[in-house]
């Protein structure tokens, strides 16, 4: 039954630029947490990572045919791998930046790591999309979806509620502004009407910064932050001191098989979770056209190779100017799927917006200035919805949940994945060599499931005899 009153935009429909904008603006918004926190951890220049982001998201959608609507940014999976490599080769960060030549060797491992990606994506342009849905059937790229999300909740968490047992006026008022945040945007996404409900995190953030102020203002607590005097440091150039106008650190790669060896293999763990991806938006973006009564003239899934040659390819342009390794944003996807707004143009301006915000040292101050605890509240709905989204590729592709096949390998995954997480950090250690528990996950439920399914293939092939 088509849906009339239904909002939303198809990947290949544009919104009206001033809606665009609005959009644009959210899809910044949402993406700019992880991806800074990935280089703040990493000890990457912030300016840089920021805009390598911008840049590869535009890459990737003029190589995918300005087909497929997915915002690249840092990836989680490479943390442990530059750490471990820049412990091994003796870099230390300074005042959180790493130097620039550790920068550089990293920059040359994240660059091969895009050659495991395009090769995936090969294989699925020339073995068919079968061959891969055979490896990664929904049994595996559900659960690694909701893996992803939730093992993402103990950062939502530490970023919503301060990390002591003390109680202050500042912790009291953190946790209120999170609980704001969170509980504004949800009711935001359920009761605004029209053009406002499509943007409930953009005002949820506002919401929350309203509040904050409000309580800086009236109490004197000050919950913003101040952006640090190394976020300025390594600029190619600077219009004077740096205060309104600096260009980022863009550096380029050095040789170092070490940091290859360490970085490459970390690819491994982006295939699944990009595929995953490409699911959970065939999901939404058909679930939308149904509703709206349309036929998308291709289908998203059908490009799981482009996508996946794609974000190889952004991998590399990524790290020949200077930022981390990264993959397609299940934030961003879960912003499309609650506000239904999946057009590619949307993102096109939001990597612009990136890109720009990146020159601009007054808008790097205004992004880093958020409060913690609005971005811990909009973490916990949006992590949130990224497993959820995990259940939803299950249940759209029909999962039987009775099969004891499908039980151990979702079980296997779930486990692995969560438990790796928070009883080893995110890294397991099998036989002496530290494993990111996602990568991890995907590998052994993979390798589960083809075990699992030599018998299925027997039965088929008995069923068959049988009739004749």
């Amino acid at each position: 039954m088509i849906e009339k009153s239904v909002q939303g935009y198809l990947p290949n429909e544009r919104p009206t630029t001033w809606k665009l904008v609005f959009y644009a603006i959210q899809q910044v918004i949402v993406m700019f947490p992880a991806t800074v926190t990935v280089a703040l951890i990493t000890g990457f220049h912030v300016s840089t990572t920021i805009f390598a982001s911008g840049l590869a998201t535009l890459c990737f959608i003029l190589i995918t045919g300005r087909k497929i609507p997915l915002y690249y940014g840092s990836s989680f999976s490479y943390l442990t791998a530059i750490a471990s490599m820049s412990a091994a080769m003796g870099f230390e960060k300074v005042d959180g930046i790493l130097p620039t030549e550790a920068i550089q060797y990293a920059q040359f491992g994240i660059i091969l790591s895009g050659l495991i990606s395009i090769a995936a994506g090969l294989l699925v342009k020339f073995s068919g999309r079968s061959a891969v849905e055979k490896i990664l059937p929904a049994t595996i790229t559900g659960p690694v979806a909701m893996i992803i999300g939730l093992t993402l909740a103990g950062n939502a968490l530490t970023d919503a509620i301060p990390n002591t047992t003390e109680v202050t006026a500042s912790t009291s008022w953190w946790i209120v502004v999170s609980l704001v945040t969170l509980l504004s945007t949800v009711l935001y996404s359920k009761y605004l009407k029209g053009f406002l409900r499509q943007l409930p995190l953009l005002a949820g953030a506002l919401t929350g910064c309203l509040v904050a102020a409000i309580v800086y203002f009236v109490g004197g607590i000050d919950l913003f932050r101040a952006m640090p005097e190394a976020a300025l440091q390594g600029s190619l150039w600077k219009l004077g001191d740096g205060s309104i106008f600096a260009i980022p650190a863009f550096s380029f790669p050095k040789v170092s098989w070490t940091a290859a060896a360490g970085i490459m293999p970390i690819a491994i763990a982006t295939i699944p979770e990009s595929t995953a991806h490409m699911y959970q938006l065939d999901t939404y973006v058909n679930d939308l056209a149904k509703k709206k009564g349309k036929t998308m003239p291709y289908k998203l899934i059908d490009m799981l190779d482009r996508n996946l040659i794609g974000d190889g390819i952004c991998d590399m342009i990524s790290g020949v100017i200077g930022g981390p390794a990264g993959t397609n944003y299940g934030e961003n996807i879960s912003t499309m799927a609650i506000t239904r707004v999946f057009s590619v143009s949307v993102l096109v301006a939001a990597a612009v917006i990136a890109m720009v915000i990146s020159f601009f040292t007054p808008l790097i101050k205004t992004i880093y200035g958020i409060p913690i605890a609005v971005i811990g509240g909009l973490e916990i709905y949006l992590f949130g919805a990224i497993a959820a989204q995990g259940i939803a590729i299950m249940i759209d592709k029909k999962v039987d949940m009775f099969s004891p096949k499908n039980i151990a390998v979702i079980a296997s995954i779930m486990v692995i994945g969560v438990g790796g997480n928070y009883a080893f950090g995110g890294n397991i250690p099998v036989f002496g060599v530290n494993i990111p528990c996602i990568a991890g996950a995907a590998i052994f439920g993979i390798l589960l499931n083809m075990l699992l399914s030599i018998g299925d293939k027997k039965t088929k092939e008995n069923t068959k005899a049988e009739k004749k």
